[in-house]
């Protein structure tokens, strides 16, 4: 049974992965053409693409792809609870469904700094990847560049957020009991 959840566990974090990042590319109008924007939207088009003709767009903001992401984080906790014959309320569910999506954003921007990091000391030159990445986190790590300078050439606008975004996910915790089981 632990094989079969996290299985399923492992295809609604991937669904869910790639549907943030769909919103994100465009939010910060990332390059389209880059190799890995090509690849999210390939991969997310099949199900976005029907969505989006019955649901319009918001002010340049993909409402079908996000009302698509939390349905994907509400539906991994409803199909979880159906498999492992677990009661569940559909209002537990729609909250931790929010909550979940909100701290898989953060998590997915954790990761990205922490790869974007790792990547400025090993690549050499132009990598595409990179590029798509510092649009990604550009947006967040800005603000926290104009209040903390660089100190002899050392950025330290991701160890900084690193932390803020860590103060973030225990707050979240704080909002779902038993996060650690989720």
């Amino acid at each position: 049974m632990e094989a079969i959840n996290y299985i399923l566990r492992f295809l609604f974090d991937a669904l869910l992965m790639v549907l943030i990042m769909r919103v994100w590319l465009q939010i910060v109008r990332a390059d389209f053409y880059n190799p890995l924007s090509q690849f999210i939207v390939k991969v997310s088009n099949p199900l976005v693409t029907p969505l989006r003709r019955i649901i319009p767009g918001i002010a340049g903001l993909d409402v079908a792809t996000i009302l698509l992401a939390y349905i994907v984080a509400v539906s991994k906790f409803l199909v979880l609870a159906l498999v492992n014959g677990v009661p569940f309320d559909i209002l537990d569910m729609l909250y931790l469904g929010l909550i979940y999506a909100i701290k898989q954003t953060g998590f997915l921007l954790f990761v990205i700094m922490l790869v974007m990091a790792i990547m400025s000391w090993v690549v050499q030159g132009y990598n595409p990847t990179l590029m798509i990445f510092h649009q990604l986190t550009e947006p967040f790590l800005k603000p926290i560049r104009s209040i903390v300078p660089s100190i002899g050439g050392l950025d330290l606008s991701v160890l900084i957020a690193f932390l803020l975004l860590n103060v973030i996910n225990i707050l979240l915790s704080g909002w779902v009991p038993l996060w650690g089981a989720i």
